[in-house]
């Protein structure tokens, strides 16, 4: 029988009004003014995790750190790892060189002073590195990052690089770059690793694409969501686009349940531990 192997579990800790897609209707000057939610939602991922005996990486906005240095040394002293989102969820390919260097300096050096130890994985929002900011990696690791999970392997609207390698790489620097889960099926890859998909698809789509990058690819799988998908209390924006509203809040009162079926299906650990060898 095949040893089981380890995937990683991951979360882009953020609160709703952060995400990309609403940044219309909740500016960043404005952010001060409007209830977080997210220190509640982490709680109870950590609960998870805990029940499960699993364990995770928490990439983290450097804005949510400073406002709740609690929460992030929780996450550290619960033995998962804590890396960098940046600073101020801005999109890497919306930033000049250096003031993407500036964000996602700030982030780890924030995220280090709460925790004590060594921050070195990094998340772009929206997995905003594609093929017309690529020098962002370098800047990656200029900053001290040991690795990058900032390129999603698939063609979408907002984000991608469909021809990138769909399992860890290293570059010529010396980042690796570690990409979410895909798919290889009919001559392109298909999303694999959480995010929207996993709520708007029924979970045994995500059940079976995961095993079979286990038992097909020998690869363990990478898996991402946000503290804002367990919330279905979150306030609705009812004048943004009825696509975007869509997108954000299909399926958020099933979340929950699916993550708890998804810790008991599969082995879930850190990203730097299970791709260890390859960074």
């Amino acid at each position: 029988m095949a040893e089981r192997i380890t995937n990683a579990f991951t979360c882009d800790v953020e609160d709703y009004f952060q995400v990309s897609a609403l940044a219309p209707h909740f500016p960043r000057d404005t952010w001060e003014n409007v209830p977080c939610r997210v220190e509640r939602n982490v709680e109870r991922i950590l609960q998870m995790l805990d029940e499960h005996g699993a364990r995770g990486t928490f990439f983290t906005l450097g804005w949510v750190a400073d406002r709740f240095p609690q929460l992030v040394r929780r996450i550290a002293d619960a033995g998962h790892e804590v890396a960098s989102h940046g600073y101020a969820h801005e999109r890497a390919s919306a930033l000049t060189p250096g003031a993407f260097t500036a964000d996602i300096s700030l982030a780890k050096a924030v995220l280090e002073d709460i925790t004590g130890r060594a921050v070195t994985g990094y998340r772009a929002p929206s997995f905003s590195i594609g093929e017309a900011n690529l020098w962002a990696h370098d800047c990656i690791a200029e900053a001290g990052y040991r690795y990058s999970s900032s390129v999603y392997p698939v063609r979408h609207d907002h984000y991608g690089i469909p021809d990138a390698p769909r399992f860890p790489w290293r570059l010529e620097n010396g980042l690796v770059e570690v990409p979410v889960t895909t798919l290889r099926a009919f001559g392109r890859n298909w999303p694999a690793g959480g995010g929207g998909f996993f709520r708007l698809l029924p979970y045994f789509v995500s059940r079976w694409q995961i095993a079979r990058v286990n038992a097909q690819d020998r690869q363990p799988a990478i898996f991402y969501f946000h503290p804002w998908e367990i919330d279905p209390g979150q306030p609705r924006v009812r004048d943004a686009a009825a696509r975007t509203r869509f997108r954000h809040y299909v399926n958020l009162e099933r979340t929950e349940s699916r993550l708890e079926r998804l810790l008991s299906d599969f082995s879930w650990g850190r990203a730097d531990e299970v791709f260890r060898d390859a960074a």
